[in-house]
């Protein structure tokens, strides 16, 4: 038992417990105070009423000792009869003799009486000690199932004892049922204070408590951004003020919330619509690296459109070779803001994502910190796709290479003959002489042309506009092809014009569109295979309507003119036709055979561009190659 009672003690909150403690103390201060009052009360009444009952024997007694003294035995039994039947208080009146006999009793009950003798008797002695001094002795029995006051009283007179008189009267009925009365009121008074406890707790918990309760879970909700929470209780007074205030709180902070998630979110379009436009991949993840945002541009480079991505492992996205390289610089960067003092930091990685398409991309991994705190809260990804980048450094490093072949060569063949016109000059004939100085002249004229090339490719590249006059068409085709006639027949390949009689004058201008035919015709001779052929066609574009020719890029007006320049040379593979017309591109990179610097195309494309039209390509393989582009009739 007690040990239940100790859990049930343990369990209840200190709060309560000093509550307990505090009302159980007052409760029983209280009862006490209110048992001490009416006991002392009570035992005043007693005091009271013992000194009228010893006032009362001793009046008694005097009256009766006259009878006494006299021997008027009958005179004495009518007095004290009549004292009995006229005083009801009086429940009996007994004489003793002075050796303890009865001398005489009323009322007559045998049975009683001797109950009271055997009484007397016993109380004979300490009696005999208090008559010495005349002194009444007051007792308060219970004789005759009542509460009496038994009053033993001397019966002395001048020295001489007659005996002793006991008068039995009825007790106080107040002060009878006092005793019972203190104890109930003491008790009422213990259990009025836990009730009055009870009531106040009962109203504490119906008024204030739970309110306060509902205050204190709202409180609790809106610091969880729970900003919805109300509190639906009528209350009059300071808590229906309090409840007022926090509901009116609450509708403010919802409506900040709204304003301000709305103004985020307006950034964040804002932030994601400036992402989606740049040229580069955005990819945001967390410090777990789970994407977080990723712009459109990512979306396309890594072919996800179709794919619920955020909130996955970045890893998802990427073939296996690219999380090995990418994986262990992403945990560093998110170690390091643990281990070090954590900066901004930026890390650079060049992976090579697909090997098929030599597809080249370059990964930017920047650590994203909190504001204030500088705490990690995640890496941003930029995504750049630098295989034009690299092909064209490696086109570069090609050209460098080819130049310092091409300068090289001649230089060292102008060298070594000069050298030797010097040094056996008294020894060659004038006819080796001549030819020694052919060869330097030849060689001399290739480094002219390469200069030259490079010189125009930067004068195309520039902001420098050309001036298209009306100019003679054919004229300069058949310039071109009188360049190379020579050169054709003793390669062994056909050289062919087809064009419409009716074409004349074209907008253009006109050493700019001769070098243009010139390097067509001079690609198209040195990849024609011998006995092949060549073909330069000019026609209008309304022969062309319909035709899978008619591209894109063709000048969409009934005065336009297409030339097109066929071969049946080596071809172009699918995959560098896109980087054919690059600089420093050259097709005959993977036979190493033919010379060139890798500018010609790039060239014609530009010259091209500043005549307000594009050179497009069809080829294939071992098949042949089509290039062509359109012009505007002048006439």
């Amino acid at each position: 038992m007690f040990t239940h009672i100790s859990k049930w003690w343990a369990n209840i909150n200190l709060k309560t417990r000093l509550m307990v403690l505090m009302t159980l103390t007052i409760s029983l201060i209280m009862s006490g105070l209110t048992f001490w009052s009416l006991t002392t009360i009570q035992e005043d009444s007693i005091i009271t009423d013992t000194r009228f009952c010893k006032d009362l024997g001793i009046l008694f007694a005097s009256n009766i000792l006259d009878f006494l003294e006299t021997n008027s035995h009958q005179e004495l039994a009518s007095f004290v009869e009549k004292i009995y039947l006229n005083t009801s208080s009086i429940r009996y009146i007994l004489f003793f003799n002075t050796d303890g006999s009865l001398f005489l009793g009323l009322p007559a009950y045998s049975d009683k009486i001797q109950k009271l003798l055997q009484l007397h008797r016993n109380l004979f002695h300490l009696e005999t000690q208090n008559f010495l001094f005349g002194i009444p002795l007051v007792k308060y029995t219970n004789i005759l199932h009542d509460h009496i006051i038994d009053i033993t009283i001397p019966l002395t007179k001048n020295g001489k004892n007659f005996g002793s008189l006991n008068l039995g009267i009825n007790s106080n009925p107040a002060l009878t049922s006092s005793s019972k009365l203190i104890r109930d009121v003491s008790i009422a008074i213990f259990v009025s204070i836990w009730l009055m406890v009870i009531t106040g707790v009962a109203f504490n918990i119906l008024t204030i408590t739970e309110p306060i309760k509902q205050l204190l879970v709202g409180v609790k909700n809106i610091a969880s951004g729970n900003f919805n929470q109300r509190i639906e209780l009528s209350f009059d007074g300071e808590i229906g003020d309090l409840i007022l205030n926090f509901n009116e709180m609450a509708e403010r902070l919802e409506s900040y919330e709204k304003k301000n998630v709305d103004k985020l979110m307006l950034e964040k379009m804002k932030l994601e619509a400036i992402v989606d436009t740049i040229a580069d991949g955005a990819i945001l993840v967390d410090t777990e690296l789970r994407l977080l945002f990723i712009n459109q541009i990512a979306i396309k480079a890594f072919n996800c459109s179709n794919i619920d991505i955020i909130g996955k492992l970045i890893f998802n996205l990427f073939p296996q070779h690219v999380n090995d390289a990418l994986l262990p610089a992403l945990n560093n960067l998110v170690k390091s803001h643990y281990l070090s003092n954590f900066q901004y930091k930026t890390k650079e990685i060049y992976i090579n994502f697909d090997y098929s398409s030599k597809k080249i991309l370059r990964f930017l991994l920047t650590a994203v910190l909190e504001h204030r705190s500088n705490v990690l809260t995640g890496v941003a990804i930029i995504v750049q796709d630098i295989s034009r980048e690299v092909n064209l450094n490696d086109a570069k490093n090609q050209f460098i290479t080819n130049v310092s072949h091409e300068l090289r060569t001649p230089l060292s063949n102008i060298g070594s003959f000069l050298e030797t016109l010097l040094d056996y000059h008294d020894f060659l004939s004038m006819k080796q002489k001549m030819h020694f100085l052919k060869i330097a002249n030849s060689e001399t004229k290739r480094l002219s042309a390469l200069v030259n090339d490079i010189l125009d490719l930067s004068r195309l590249e520039s902001e420098y506009a050309y001036n298209l006059v009306p100019i003679d068409l054919i004229d300069i085709i058949n310039n071109a092809i009188s360049s190379y006639e020579l050169i054709a027949s003793y390669n062994h390949v056909r050289l062919k014009v087809e064009y419409d009689p009716h074409i004349k004058l074209v907008w253009g201008n006109e050493s700019s569109l001769l070098q243009v035919f010139i390097n067509l015709i001079s690609n198209a001779i040195k990849f024609t295979s011998i006995q092949g052929s060549i073909v330069l066609r000019i026609y209008p574009l309304q022969a062309l309507l319909g035709s899978p020719l008619d591209s894109q890029y063709s000048v969409q007006c009934p005065r336009g003119i297409r030339v097109e320049i066929i071969d049946e040379g080596i071809g172009i593979d699918k995959r560098d036709q896109k980087n054919i017309f690059d600089r420093f591109v050259r097709i005959e990179n993977h036979i190493h055979i033919l010379e060139g610097t890798g500018l010609g195309l790039s060239i014609i494309k530009n010259i091209l561009y500043k005549h307000n039209t594009h050179i497009m390509l069809q080829s294939d393989l071992l098949v042949g190659t089509s290039l062509w582009f359109d012009l505007i009739k002048a006439d």
